[in-house]
């Protein structure tokens, strides 16, 4: 088997093991159990990662351990969320907690400049 045929192969076997909603943790799992090299594997994942590097901008991939998947899913139950749901709705929070922080923090600042500001203001 030639390395440019077996390198295809790989990427080709990545995208339809994708495409049927596998995630690359269980392909390279597959791939390990069948002796395919690390280096071969991690070198199609990248091709393939380059690939799709702009095609998905809103596209994330994280992986969770159990403990904290489990905490997830049981906060996601409770807002009745879905585990994705659940994920995007804690980032969006994150994000406008982050916003309010540094709407806040420019607040005060500008507050600080016109105390000390040499500018004088009319007296009434």
């Amino acid at each position: 088997m030639k390395k440019e045929s077996a390198d295809q192969k790989l990427i080709e076997f990545i995208l339809e093991a994708r495409n049927r909603g596998f995630d690359d943790v269980q392909i390279k799992e597959h791939l390990y159990k069948n002796n395919w090299p690390q280096s071969l594997i991690e070198k199609a994942f990248s091709k393939v990662s380059e690939n799709l590097k702009f095609k998905y901008k809103n596209r994330v991939n994280i992986y969770l351990d159990n403990q904290l998947l489990k905490l997830i899913e049981k906060r996601a139950k409770k807002n009745f969320f879905t585990v994705p749901e659940q994920i995007q709705d804690i980032l969006r929070r994150s994000c406008i907690m982050q916003k309010t922080q540094t709407t806040q923090e420019e607040k005060i600042d500008d507050l600080l400049v016109s105390i000390f500001s040499r500018k004088k203001t009319k007296k009434k």
